[in-house]
């Protein structure tokens, strides 16, 4: 399997935008976060989550974003990452059906990153001092990070927890690398 250390250098290797390394730093953190509470392995979902955008950029470029889930995929299999976590990184996008808890949670998580991280920015003492509840309001004003997906943040339930819960513990995972991500 591949290792963290191998891992990070690829995300260095192929993802030139810092905001999206600190996207996929935070997906691993609440991956590994949550893993516990399905039974699964932290080591192997907080790799899904550092490299489930690995591709992101390549995607970008060639004009098709829907590509970088399967390009990610074919990327980390070829770098030895187990089938789970290849599956959870094809998924994530929503092109592929989610099957495992890895594969949901993954998908759950990834826009919650993006609006904890703009709520972050809105709060003085950032991700130290931002509480669930001022997670919440923002997540009920639509027009707050947009681009966070509420339906897809949603889909906790489907996996057994609640919004606040779910929001609560990804806080927390991302307060534990405020220093990295620079909040």
């Amino acid at each position: 399997m591949i290792t963290r250390d191998e891992a990070f250098e690829l995300v260095e290797e192929k993802v030139s935008n810092v905001n999206l390394r600190k996207h996929m730093w935070s997906t691993e953190a609440c991956l590994r976060a949550l893993a516990s509470r399905f039974s699964g392995d932290a080591d192997l979902w907080g790799l899904a989550g550092l490299l489930h955008d690995v591709s992101y950029e390549d995607a970008e470029s060639a004009g098709d974003m829907m590509l970088h889930a399967e390009w990610g995929a074919k990327i980390t299999e070829e770098k030895g990452l187990p089938k789970e976590a290849v599956h959870a990184i094809r998924a994530h996008a929503g092109g592929v059906a989610l099957e495992s808890d890895l594969d949901k949670v993954l998908f759950a998580v990834d826009p919650l990153t993006g609006l904890i991280v703009a709520a972050a920015l809105m709060h003085p003492d950032k991700l130290a001092g931002l509480q669930t509840k001022s997670v919440l309001k923002r997540f009920k004003d639509k027009r707050f990070a947009a681009g966070a997906d509420r339906d897809q943040i949603r889909t906790c339930s489907e996996f057994g927890m609640e919004l606040e819960e779910f929001v609560s513990i990804c806080l927390e995972a991302m307060r534990g690398i405020r220093d990295e991500l620079g909040l």
